[in-house]
């Protein structure tokens, strides 16, 4: 259930980002502030510049995924990786769902040469995905296994 929810929530964001951002992804054609080049962006961010709009963008949504533990009072290290499983899982979706939903992409257009903003790919994927959806799975993982106490 839980994974199908945050697929369904990518579906919807990325139509909702086609509608902002149209043919120009990762913001180009937004009114917002740009980071071009700084080595940081390198480690962290795959080398892609910094926006305004996603420097507000991605912590608004981290915020979104953890409305659950804030709701319930109830957080745990468990609960923390699952929320984290889910941010990653849900951005890489939504990503690829950009590309696919996106009138000015499809499917066809998912290659390094119509994308300049995913610098580095891994065979047919940007290599965030790649990396993105392994930290997930480990993260989804370690908050459904069961603790050693209880496992006997």
């Amino acid at each position: 259930m839980t994974v199908g929810w945050v697929l369904l929530l990518a579906f919807f964001f990325a139509n909702v980002e086609i509608q902002i951002e149209g043919a120009a992804g990762w913001a180009a054609n937004l009114p917002t502030w740009r980071i071009q080049h700084h080595w940081l962006l390198d480690i962290f961010w795959g080398g892609r510049p910094m926006t305004g709009y996603h420097a507000w963008l991605f912590p608004c949504m981290a915020l979104f995924f953890h409305f659950p533990l804030i709701f319930t009072g109830r957080w745990s290290w468990r609960a923390e990786a699952r929320v984290f499983a889910c941010i990653m899982l849900f951005w890489i979706a939504e990503d690829f769902l950009w590309f696919v939903l996106n009138p000015a992409y499809g499917v066809m257009h998912f290659a390094p040469r119509y994308i300049p903003w995913h610098i580095h790919w891994w065979g047919p994927a940007p290599s965030d995905y790649w990396v993105s959806l392994g930290w997930s799975a480990v993260l989804f993982w370690l908050s459904y296994r069961r603790p050693a106490s209880s496992r006997g």
